[in-house]
């Protein structure tokens, strides 16, 4: 291998090493890191994408672009690809950004997740009509919902005597928000798994 190729591969190495040691400190320290300073803006980058933040994880990769070295430049650019995808909710450019990655692609249900994410709560970017249908949908959603609550709470209370509307109402919101919590929870735990395993070494 000539030695020009040999130090670069040792530079990449070595940069994302730096990126792996920086992953458990805090936004405020990462923002102070000055010697790795493009692999803690692109963490603060990611962090952004996965709150849904394009703005600012566009703002971090800029930065992580700015201090980065030459040789570092294309694999940066491609993890940005992937986190404004996913900040964005555009699911097929996702799949694509994160196979460039080399690493492997979301599952057909995550991305069907965050289809469904981007309907009812569209990027800021989006156009007046699609952020409005967006609101109507998760209003929907909301009433289903509560629907299902009132229901079960209903037929649950049935052999009991019955419940009252009003009653019933405020049981099923309390069994809907518990039920969403449970899920929540899990889903958080699995998604912190999947991280895991899927980062290097």
């Amino acid at each position: 291998m000539p030695p020009k190729q040999r130090q670069i591969q040792m530079q990449q190495r070595g940069g994302l090493a730096a990126m792996q040691q920086l992953e458990s400190r805090t936004d405020e320290e990462l923002e102070r890191e000055t010697r790795h300073r493009a692999a803690a803006q692109a963490i603060l980058g990611a962090r952004a994408a996965d709150r849904y933040d394009a703005k600012a994880a566009r703002a971090h990769f800029q930065k992580a672009l700015a201090a980065a070295r030459p040789q570092e430049r294309m694999h940066l650019k491609r993890m940005a690809d992937a986190s404004l995808a996913l900040a964005e909710r555009r699911a097929g450019d996702l799949k694509e950004a994160v196979q460039k990655l080399g690493q492997e692609a979301p599952s057909n249900r995550q991305l069907l997740a965050l289809r469904f994410i981007g309907l009812i709560a569209p990027p800021p970017s989006a156009g007046l009509l699609i952020r409005a249908r967006g609101i109507l949908l998760a209003l929907a959603i909301v009433l289903v919902l509560l629907a299902l609550g009132f229901g079960i709470v209903s037929l649950v209370a049935l052999p009991l005597g019955g419940v009252g509307t009003g009653v019933g109402a405020i049981l099923g919101l309390l069994l809907v928000i518990a039920v969403l919590g449970v899920l929540a929870l899990f889903g958080r735990r699995r998604q912190a798994r999947a991280r895991a395993a899927a980062r290097p070494g």
